[in-house]
């Protein structure tokens, strides 16, 4: 006989949710292993957290990808790395005034946050200095937040972040912990979290996430989704993997689009009260459900991503209004 599985009651899962309960690990498989019959009510449990913290608000997020290749790590799911034969742009820092042109689009498409990010380990002292610079004068040109995501950062660049102006930094933590080994070796889960910690250390504004469909298991999501909540990290982006060719991962498919709505109903059921961000891979793996993912998130990327393009602004923002939502100012 087959085995019974019994789900749990999706409204009181949102309801402890909502009272700051953390729900188990019986209960988070089975939000991942529930069936697509039930999707739907799933969906509005996890709208009723999200509406709880967000209202029916949606926050747009425009991305920079203003230092291109040239890393020396070796994470496989990304183009960038040493070992990707991808064939992506490759070039340093970005000028100031491509970088201020890039923040008025991002202020023309009423985007809250500009996110600049930077490829490699860990920015050198000059470009550090450069990319500061930069920061400053975005800062007043434009009435815009900056994320920064610059790699492994150290206490003190992440004081100089906050002194010039940052608002938030990203680093995600890719992974769980049990999985980081098969997804990069060049550095640690460990020196993720140091990065993090360095961040609220400063003052500024945590951004952290991970990236599904790189072979993990279930109970890996569990636990990345665990060690952000217990990092208490403030903005949690959630990519779903675009198998990139050229990169180890090349091939991959893992994901359709109601696994990646359980995903994001879980992040939201175990993380209540975070900005929940559909980044990278929305309109791959979504395809035409991706304004279901607006329930349980509250945020996404317009425009493109970082060596990958995304869908027109139009029709996101068309998506936004269709599905009853509206921007945040």
């Amino acid at each position: 006989m087959p085995q019974t599985i019994t789900l749990p009651n999706w409204n009181q899962l949102a309801d402890r949710s909502l009272a700051g309960d953390l729900i188990s690990r019986e209960e988070a498989l089975a939000v991942l292993s529930a069936p697509n019959e039930v999707l739907l009510e799933q969906l509005a449990a996890a709208y009723k957290v999200r509406k709880h913290y967000w209202g029916n608000r949606v926050r747009l997020h425009f991305l920079l990808n203003a230092q291109s290749g040239l890393c020396p790590e070796d994470c496989h799911y990304c183009s960038q790395s040493k070992i990707s034969t991808a064939e992506i742009e490759k070039y340093p820092l970005m000028a100031q005034e491509k970088i201020l042109a890039a923040a008025a689009r991002a202020a023309s498409l009423k985007a809250g946050t500009f996110c600049m990010v930077l490829s490699g380990r860990s920015p050198n002292e000059t470009t550090f200095a450069k990319f500061l610079a930069a920061v400053r004068e975005v800062k007043a040109n434009y009435d815009l937040k900056i994320c920064a995501c610059l790699g492994l950062l150290s206490e003190s660049q992440t004081q100089r972040l906050a002194a010039a102006g940052v608002d938030r930094v990203n680093h995600n933590l890719n992974t769980a912990e049990s999985h980081h080994e098969q997804i990069c070796t060049t550095h640690t889960f460990s020196d993720r979290v140091a990065t993090v910690e360095n961040v609220k250390a400063a003052g500024i504004t945590t951004c952290s996430g991970g990236i599904i469909g790189m072979g993990e298991s279930d109970d890996d999501i569990i636990d990345l989704a665990l060690s952000l909540r217990q990092l208490e990290v403030t903005s949690v982006p959630i990519n779903f993997l675009i198998p990139i060719p050229g990169t180890p991962l090349a091939g991959l498919q893992q994901l359709n689009p109601q696994r990646c709505l359980r995903i994001l109903c879980l992040f939201r059921f175990l993380l209540p009260s975070q900005e929940i961000r559909i980044a990278g891979g929305r309109e791959v793996h979504l395809r035409s459900l991706q304004p279901l993912g607006l329930y349980p998130a509250n945020s996404i990327f317009i425009g493109d991503y970082l060596t990958t393009p995304g869908q027109a602004t139009q029709m996101d923002l068309d998506m936004i209004r269709d599905a009853g939502f509206v921007l945040e100012e």
